[in-house]
């Protein structure tokens, strides 16, 4: 497919990227792999396959390395993957669903492990102040089932039919070069990961742009392989502190402090929690920044998103 290209962004993914590029070289598509200087051997081995591979001497992170995957390709329409991504069809669905009616992009069904579509995960909807409140709350892991998460998770759509959808997930994502282009990339101010591929969604939807599903496109996904290498204090401030962005560039100020509010109790909620249950105040130095973090975002007081989280 040479009007399709690939681009891969990897951070310690030798034990997975051999078989995403297995699949992916089958396409025939252009690939290029960035690597967000992975301390293991993920270049050399993704350089095996004979692919385009670039080495960051730092990790630039997520949205940036998308960029500059993006910029090396001329491609018309581009695959955005995670490493623990396997393709187990063809993409030529995929493509087609990209030259429907003001198509910004479009995804397909991701595979777990046990071979069990990711429904909660693969398709979402934007979230409002609501859910994230709830989400920071843990009142949606108290009632999964309440109505928002529910809309929210996508969990009442009919995933047997190609259909128009808000966020499909940036693990599986096609996107048309144009609106790339358009939008100026993604936003590197979400730094290092996380709701970048939200951000990008809803720019595209809010220039009147819309994102596919299409089921004939499937594809395995293991998810959180490097994620779970983040020390976890770390993970719970990159997290918040990229929810905190998104609210502040997305709703209005009163829907933004709402969340912010939210953010700052369930720190404490949930600090009080794992320290019971850990019996130790590990938690704290997290906890201590994420409010912190909430703090500044509430009264406006965050310029610049890297220096804010560390």
């Amino acid at each position: 497919m040479a009007d399709v290209g690939i681009v891969i962004v990897t951070y310690n993914s030798t034990a997975v990227i051999d078989a995403c590029l297995n699949a992916a070289v089958r396409t025939n598509a252009e690939i290029v792999v960035i690597d967000n200087a992975s301390t293991d051997n993920t270049a050399a081995v993704a350089a095996r396959r004979g692919v385009r591979v670039v080495v960051n001497s730092t990790n630039v992170g997520f949205a940036a390395a998308v960029n500059q995957g993006f910029s090396l390709l001329d491609c018309p329409y581009i695959l955005l993957m995670n490493p623990d991504t396997v393709l187990e069809s063809g993409l030529e669905p995929l493509r087609a669903a990209c030259d429907l009616p003001r198509a910004a992009g479009a995804s397909g069904v991701l595979l777990s492990d046990e071979g069990k579509p990711q429904v909660g995960f693969m398709v979402r909807r934007f979230p409002t102040p609501a859910v994230l409140i709830l989400e920071t709350l843990l009142l949606n892991r108290l009632w999964p089932g309440n109505p928002l998460n529910r809309a929210y998770r996508g969990l009442n759509l009919d995933y047997s039919k190609r259909q128009p959808v808000e966020q499909p997930a940036g693990a599986f994502l096609m996107i048309r070069r144009y609106i790339w282009e358009q939008l100026g990339g993604f936003d590197q101010d979400f730094w290092p990961l996380w709701f970048e591929d939200v951000d990008f969604c809803r720019r595209a939807a809010d220039r009147n742009y819309c994102w596919y599903f299409v089921p004939d496109v499937v594809a395995k996904h293991t998810g959180a392989h490097s994620i779970v290498k983040l020390a976890l204090e770390r993970r719970r401030v990159y997290w918040y502190g990229s929810l905190l962005r998104y609210s502040a560039k997305h709703f209005s100020a009163c829907g933004a402090r709402m969340v912010c509010a939210a953010v700052m109790l369930g720190s404490v909620l949930r600090l009080m929690g794992e320290s019971a249950l850990t019996r130790s105040l590990g938690p704290f130095r997290a906890y201590r920044k994420v409010f912190r973090l909430a703090v500044r975002y509430f009264f406006g007081q965050v310029t610049d998103s890297r220096s804010s989280v560390f």
